[in-house]
């Protein structure tokens, strides 16, 4: 390279690195596994939850704001309610960011089915638990605390980030194999729909929730549990 070229390709390199971290809240996440051909779904896209509706309701609670790509959950602001996709989906790899508030609680339920017969999300989506371990009294619990398949399998590390940092969320069902991520540490593996699979439900707070984890196509959630929760870069893929 002459010298004059690589003066500017190094003056380049500044200007890329010295712009605004304002301009944008939507980055590119670096997934552990990128899985399928199928092309990525922005469930933010724009100012607008188009994607999304209140379970079992039209419209979107006014706790729940949406700009410069992040969605925040604050329950002073109104009703909220727990949002779900309005596209289904079956094999599918999903990924995102999240924060929580002090002493906070909230979750991503998947496979979640909104019929008649069911009241809430989780009386038949598996949830990864988003929580404040430190501060809310589920930390205490095994199988509630961050990163795990709430109240059915530990997460097998700890690595979540402290309250207020933004933490990097996967989760990946295929052909019945169930995986999550945290901050790219893997926290979850097991079999969905087997027989362990029922001995685990069985052994848990749903065992009396006829619909629970046996559904292998349903909507997407993330919950209202009435603390301040923050979402960006909400992206999925059909496998």
């Amino acid at each position: 390279m002459t010298k004059p070229s690589m003066i500017m390709a190094l003056a380049g390199l500044f200007l890329f690195n010295c712009s605004s971290p304002n301009e944008s809240s939507t980055v590119e996440i670096e997934t552990v596994s990128d899985l399928g051909s199928g092309s990525w779904i922005n469930l933010l896209e724009g100012d607008n939850l188009n994607s999304w509706s209140t379970f079992k309701k039209d419209g979107i609670g006014s706790a729940w704001k949406l700009e410069d790509g992040v969605l925040h959950l604050d329950p002073s602001e109104g009703q909220g309610g727990d949002l779900v996709t309005k596209q289904s989906f079956g094999d599918f790899h999903l990924k995102m960011e999240w924060k929580i508030s002090e002493n906070g609680n909230s979750g991503v339920m998947f496979y979640v089915q909104e019929s008649e017969e069911y009241n809430y999300p989780w009386e038949t989506g598996p949830e990864m638990q988003l929580l404040d371990n430190d501060g809310h009294p589920d930390g205490k619990i095994i199988t509630h605390r961050t990163g795990d398949l709430y109240d059915l399998i530990e997460s097998s590390a700890e690595v979540g980030k402290s309250v207020g940092e933004w933490n990097e969320a996967e989760v990946i069902s295929k052909d019945g194999k169930l995986e999550f991520y945290l901050n790219g540490t893997q926290t979850i593996s097991t079999t969905l729909w087997d027989d362990n699979w029922e001995a685990l439900v069985a052994g848990s707070k749903f065992k009396d929730m006829p619909g629970f984890g046996k559904f292998k196509e349903g909507k997407i959630a993330l919950q209202d549990h009435g603390d301040k929760i923050w979402f960006r870069n909400v992206q999925i893929k059909e496998l």
